[in-house]
């Protein structure tokens, strides 16, 4: 068996390593081509080239390399094409992805996988119809995502999430975080102003300026300040005028499966945390760790959002628990004077989000068949 398999970014990655080994469990036969990062090559992929030259984000990104991509687009369908596989699975990265997927599907019959349902149900729903044209099955991560793909006209299984594998910090782990950052038993919250420059400068400073309040009510609690190697240096230029230094984890120098477990015991040994919207929402869930959630944008994009928007909500706990329990500031209200009520909310009572974080964990697949060997078997029931 044939598979020829794309991800263009870390998260991408990690899902495309889980089905490669799912896939070679079921069928040991299974050959990979295509482009990927670590944990695919792990799985014996040999990527055509560096996944790293398509991690861009935003037009600002994008432009300068346009026409280098776009050669990359032409080659990796050429490959396809000349590879001639059983299905070509593509995963997230629909600007690249898709545009493979046509080019090599106008070519040859083909059978085309897309793993992680776009956001239809968010904005921008005519986005499944135009998928719908270069793509037969789609792999989703959040159970109420089928329907709006067969709406569209494509074959769907819910595969369950990644973060429903994750292991939780037990009460060991968190005392050795405690230990080994001095905090000894104080109260701490968990910041995460965002995991992208432009996210991290935008939010920084509202964050600093909205925990003053709270810090003043609370002197002995602690920051804690989880962050990604190329972000930890812009945070602390950026949290140098914060009335308190928070510690900042900077996971450089660390291998990945230190730096996760460390951010794990973070989570679950805080009280509440304030984190910028997005899938860390699910993470901090895992752990059982309340929290509120704020992301700015510039006016004319929040405009543009909110009228194209089709729910009230961004968190994905309260979507996929089906409650609003998590407090929200976003667009205009991502300013201090409404996240700091909001954070003091959760702070007040962190109980009121404990049963919709644990069905949250419970609908994503917690206790389920691993999500890679989930989605491994749905591709190869329809093929």
């Amino acid at each position: 068996m044939r598979v020829f398999i794309i991800a263009g970014e870390p998260s991408g990655d990690r899902l495309g390593g889980a089905l490669m080994a799912g896939l070679r469990a079921l069928r040991p036969d299974v050959r990979f081509d295509g482009i990927g990062g670590p944990e695919m090559e792990a799985q014996g992929l040999s990527s055509r080239f560096p996944m790293q030259e398509l991690s861009v984000m935003g037009i600002a990104e994008i432009l300068p390399g346009l026409r280098h991509l776009m050669r990359r687009i032409d080659e990796t369908a050429e490959a396809v094409v000349t590879g001639r596989p059983d299905v070509l699975i593509t995963i997230d990265s629909p600007d690249f992805c898709l545009r493979v997927a046509r080019r090599a599907k106008a070519r040859m019959a083909l059978r085309t996988v897309h793993y992680v349902a776009p956001s239809v149900w968010a904005w921008r729903p005519g986005r499944a119809a135009k998928m719908a044209r270069v793509i037969d099955h789609v792999l989703a991560l959040l159970p109420f995502e089928p329907p709006y793909m067969e709406a569209a006209g494509m074959a769907c299984d819910f595969v369950g999430h990644p973060v429903s594998t994750e292991a939780v910090a037990g009460p060991a782990e968190v005392a050795a975080f405690r230990a080994e950052h001095g905090l000894g038993d104080a109260p701490l919250l968990t910041v995460l102003p965002g995991s992208r420059g432009g996210e991290v400068a935008r939010h920084a400073p509202v964050f600093g300026k909205a925990l003053e309040p709270i810090l003043a009510e609370r002197p002995d609690l602690r920051l804690i300040l989880p962050t990604t190697g190329p972000q930890a240096d812009r945070l602390r230029a950026l949290t140098a005028d914060w009335v308190q230094q928070p510690l900042i984890l900077d996971p450089r120098g660390l291998d990945n499966d230190r730096v996760q477990a460390r951010k794990r015991a973070a989570f679950a040994a805080s009280q509440a945390a304030l984190a910028a919207s997005g899938t860390v929402s699910l993470e901090l869930a895992a752990q059982g760790t309340p929290m509120a959630i704020a992301y700015g944008m510039n006016r004319l994009t929040w405009e543009i959002v909110s009228r194209m928007a089709l729910l009230d909500t961004v968190t994905l706990v309260n979507l996929v628990s089906e409650t609003r329990v998590v407090p929200e500031a976003l667009g205009p209200r991502c300013a201090p004077e409404h996240v700091t009520p909001i954070l003091r909310q959760v702070l007040d009572d962190p109980a009121a989000q404990k049963a919709a974080m644990a069905l949250t964990m419970d609908r994503l697949g917690r206790g389920g068949e691993p999500p890679g060997s989930r989605a491994a078997r749905a591709v190869l029931d329809r093929i």
